[in-house]
């Protein structure tokens, strides 16, 4: 099993609509074979000296994989690919933290 944490970064003001895009998107990924959890998140501020904060223009997807090869297959998926294409004038960039258990 991986755990997958995928930053992405939108262009301000966006976020919003981004959300709708990727409220249709789940579902579809949700039902692909390895596919444990796969969510959005954004900051829950609480105050705390050691948070660190995504921001307003950023979205988190905390994923869970039953393994790499899950994770390839969903990321080439026709599904994936419309939804890059519909949000591409949305994001300014991805970064992905592929993890496992310690």
């Amino acid at each position: 099993m991986i755990h997958v944490v995928a930053t992405i970064t939108l262009k301000p003001g966006v976020r919003a609509g981004f959300l709708e895009a990727f409220a249709r998107l789940t579902p579809l990924v949700r039902a692909e074979e390895g596919c444990i959890e796969y969510g959005a998140t954004v900051d829950e501020p609480t105050g705390m000296d050691v948070q660190q904060l995504a921001g307003e223009d950023a979205v988190v997807v905390v994923e869970k994989w039953a393994s790499t090869a899950a994770l390839e297959a969903h990321l080439a998926a026709p599904h994936m690919d419309a939804y890059r294409q519909e949000t591409a004038d949305m994001t300014t960039g991805v970064t992905l933290l592929v993890l496992k258990p310690a």
